[in-house]
């Protein structure tokens, strides 16, 4: 386990620079008549310095109480004019709450003025004004300490935050882009090797299909690493992300794929925003891809419904219920497609449709230029609930 000393061997070069100064200046004021007690005295006005992040309370109170004895007994004023007390007041407003912090200025404050009135040169009101203000802007630069500090520990969290979400965002698009293509080259690679010595026109045609999807994943690779690049120039072309006006391509490709895909749309087709528009095309290319996947021997149907202030997207499949199905509630691609969802405040429900085969279903609602995503819920099965 590592252990930073830097900050006390800081507070122990502080202390021991304070110690000496300290010496030097009773030594000067007293022509070395000073006795083993009064040079007792003084050190504890410094030296406990070197525990002030330790305990910054002990450490106020002796060097507190050094100063009010120092003062008491008649040995003057005090030979480091109470900077120890001061770099203490500071450590406590930083390290101990308000009411801690409260209850050491009163003392600190006491001490200094009992001092001033019992030094053989009796102090103006100023002198002991200077001093509760030297207190006080102690205390004022410690909470201001704290608060930074507190700030920053917030930011790092943010950050982290930021960071962990960023990599969620990351693989949940690298898994739609990934499982969506690599489902389509499974099954068009397996077609090609099975007629490829009795039918070479559907060979080719499922050969050239698995070209077309290796490229387009590509392409979709290269402009998500691309936005991760920090040392981007002007030339970088960055592609927009994908969304419900390149459906069709998703459905061309998906019915290349073997699977035949019908797409029903209602209402007054319009433009979503970018968030939103990406979020429905990738529900909707999970849901083909588990279609490919799972459902066997199916067809599948996409419904997209633009109401006034709504979009409803449907993605069903009429697949044997005999064939065993993915966990609806576990499945990484499922709980991508929700997070998305989630992620514009709403809700995703998947489940078994009546009869045969599987159901998704998402909705969004526009609410002034903001977009809020509405769950639409068929059943308790789907809703999973």
């Amino acid at each position: 386990m590592r252990v930073n000393l830097r900050p006390a061997l800081l507070d122990v070069l502080l202390a021991s620079v304070l110690t000496a100064l300290t010496f030097f200046t009773l030594i000067s004021h007293t022509d070395g008549r000073a006795g083993p007690f009064v040079h007792v005295l003084a050190a504890l006005t410094a030296a406990p310095l070197v525990l002030r992040q330790l305990a910054p309370v002990v450490t106020t109170l002796v060097i507190a109480g050094a100063l009010a004895a120092y003062s008491l007994l008649g040995y003057g004023d005090h030979p480091n004019a109470g900077i120890g007390v001061l770099i203490a007041l500071f450590t406590v407003a930083t390290l101990r709450s308000r009411p801690v912090t409260a209850a050491l200025f009163v003392l600190t404050v006491t001490v200094m003025t009992v001092s001033f009135l019992t030094t053989t040169s009796p102090a103006s009101w100023s002198e002991i004004a200077q001093s509760v203000l030297e207190a006080a802007g102690a205390c004022v630069l410690g909470e201001g300490t704290k608060r930074w500090g507190r700030r920053t520990e917030r930011l790092a969290e943010r950050a982290v935050r930021a960071v962990a979400e960023e990599r969620v965002r990351i693989a949940r698009e690298l898994h739609d882009i990934v499982a969506h293509h690599m489902s389509v080259i499974s099954l068009q690679a397996g077609l090609a090797q099975y007629v490829l010595d009795t039918d070479l026109a559907t060979a080719r045609k499922a050969i050239t299909t698995v070209g077309d999807t290796s490229r387009e994943a590509l392409a979709e690779m290269r402009r998500l690493l691309d936005v991760l690049r920090v040392d981007h120039t002007e030339d970088d072309d960055f592609a927009p992300q994908p969304g419900l006006a390149v459906l069709g391509e998703l459905v061309d490709r998906t019915r290349g794929a073997g699977l035949p895909v019908d797409v029903v749309v209602s209402g007054r087709a319009r433009q979503l925003p970018p968030g939103p528009d990406l979020c429905a095309y990738r529900v909707a290319q999970e849901s083909l891809t588990n279609v490919l996947k799972h459902a066997g021997p199916a067809s599948a149907r996409i419904e997209l419904d633009y109401g006034e202030n709504t979009l409803t997207l449907k993605v069903s499949d009429d697949g044997a219920t005999t064939r065993p199905r993915p966990a609806t509630a576990t499945s990484h691609g499922i709980r991508g497609m929700r997070e998305r969802a989630e992620l514009y405040g709403g809700v995703l429900t998947a489940g078994p449709a009546e009869g045969a085969g599987s159901r998704w279903s998402c909705g969004c609602r526009w609410v002034g230029t903001g977009c809020r995503w509405v769950g639409n819920c068929d059943g308790a099965r789907a809703c999973g609930r």
